[in-house]
Formats: structure tokens, sequence, C-alpha cells
């Protein structure tokens, strides 16, 4: 049975893969994006299978109307896809007020949005799949990302409650985790050269020599390889709480995690000295 999918940030990078994944094997998808002249040609090519919706994900009204379009345009909902957002960098020290706050409003409220407004849809289906793109950077961290780690980490935590909440109503949820893929003409998208930049302090100037170098270095996936990956997601029975994408991200998360349960352990004594 062809699935109907709502698809946030369908314009490039791994939301138009999906799209083109889904569609081509003969779902139904309502894909958005702030400007739906960018999908002219998936409109052209799969004709009324595909509805496009222009859609800023930080409009809550605007939110919940792209749903209900959808919603009546294809008589259900089966997938839902929060994939819309950006990465903001910077030292946290060079962060201001507004750009923290724009990176918090599209990656995490515009995705609260979304699931607020779709979940009367799959609860009333018993039914569905609420599929939450996170980030390496939602379990990992590096220097300059504490705004797009805080934005990141935020959606990880409201998701795991979220599947919890909505389990007895048949409804899934999986957080996807990528790590780096070549979004932007075959290569990695350098966060320094086409990510949103803070304004630069030169006492930082060192620490972005150093993730520049960093990132240069990442293996890049293959965002076809992911779309087609998403697709055994949704068709699974029993699909994850968390999955990662791409290689070389499951080491530096095994390391991570084991450092803070030494931690933990090691200040033990101390941890119980605060119980009183």
């Amino acid at each position: 049975m062809s699935k109907i999918w709502f698809v946030t940030g369908s314009s490039r990078g791994l939301g138009r893969k999906f799209v083109e994944a889904a569609l081509s094997r003969g779902d139904r998808v309502a894909a958005t994006a702030r400007t739906t002249s960018t999908l002219d040609d998936l409109v052209a090519a799969h004709g009324d299978a595909v509805l496009p919706l222009d859609l800023d994900v930080t409009d809550r009204a605007a939110v919940f109307e792209a749903v209900k379009r959808a919603g009546e345009h294809f008589g259900r909902l089966d997938v839902i896809v929060n994939n819309a957002g950006y990465a903001q960098f910077g030292a946290v020290e060079e962060l201001s007020e507004q750009e923290l706050r724009e990176q918090m409003e599209t990656n995490l409220f515009g995705a609260v949005w979304v699931i607020q407004a779709a979940l009367p849809y799959l609860r009333e289906q018993r039914s569905g799949h609420i599929v939450q793109l996170s980030s390496a950077a939602g379990l990992i961290t590096m220097p300059l990302g504490g705004a797009y780690h805080a934005s990141k980490w935020a959606l990880e935590g409201l998701n795991e409650a979220l599947a919890a909440e909505v389990a007895g109503f048949g409804v899934k949820v999986t957080i996807v985790e990528p790590g780096t893929f070549a979004t932007r003409d075959g290569k990695n998208p350098d966060p320094l050269a086409n990510g949103h930049l803070a304004q630069l302090d030169p006492a930082y100037d060192d620490v972005r020599r150093r993730l520049g170098a960093m990132t240069g270095k990442l293996p890049a996936g293959d965002p076809s390889a992911a779309a087609r990956a998403l697709l055994k997601l949704v068709d699974s029975d029993d699909p994850p709480l968390r999955v990662i994408f791409g290689v070389g991200i499951h080491p530096m998360v095994e390391h991570v995690y084991a450092a803070r349960l030494k931690t933990w352990t090691e200040w033990q004594r101390l941890s119980a000295e605060a119980h009183g």
C-alpha cells in the first residue's frame, strides 16, 4: 500500500532526495518549501502525486494550514518528515540574541508546530510515523556549534518524550541522526563557507581554522543512499527510536558516551555528598 508523506524542507539536500525516493516508488508527497518553484520539476514529472506547499515552518498558523491542506488533498497522512532546518555557527560568546532565537525558531519550534498539526490526523488513524531529522550534532558536539547543538539536543529530548506519549495511539517516532552528506554539488557543506555565521571575533580565529581543517576530512555520504535507507526505515514494522545515517559517527558516539559514564563513575562520591 502506497504511503502519503508530508516533508518539510523539500527544496534541496536530504529533504529533496527523500521526496524523490518516495515519489519514485509510487508514494504521494506533500512537499513543502519556502519557494515552491523549486519543486516545479517534480510536479512536471509526477503530476498529482506531489502537492507543493509554500511554507515557512516558523509560522505556526501556516504550518497548521499546510498540514490541513495535505490531509484534505490526500485523505490521510502516513509519514511526517521534519527535515527543515539550518546550522548557525559561531562561538557562544559571539552569538547575538536574534541569531540564537532564529536558530531555535526554525529547528525546534518549527518541528513542534508540524508535530502538533499532524498528530490529530495520526491519532485518529491509529497509525503513522513521525521522522525527525536531528544530526550527529544532536549526540556529540564541536566548537562553534553551540546554537545548532542546542536546537538538535532539544529535538532529541522532545521526540523521545513524544515517542512515549503517542505509542499507545499506534504512532511511531524515529530520530534520524545523519553525519556529513554531500548535499552541495557533490561535496560536504563547509559550515564556515555555506553556514550561517555569527559576527566573527578574531579571538576565535584559531578555533575556526581547526574546525575547517577537521570538517574537510570527514567522509561525505550520498544523499540518495540516505533516501533509500529512509524508505526501509518507514517500511519497518518495528523502527528504532534513534538511528544514525552515515559512517564514522558511531565510533565517535561510543567514545563520548564512554567518557561520560567514566566521569560520572569517578565522581560518584561527590554525587552522594550532594545528596546529603
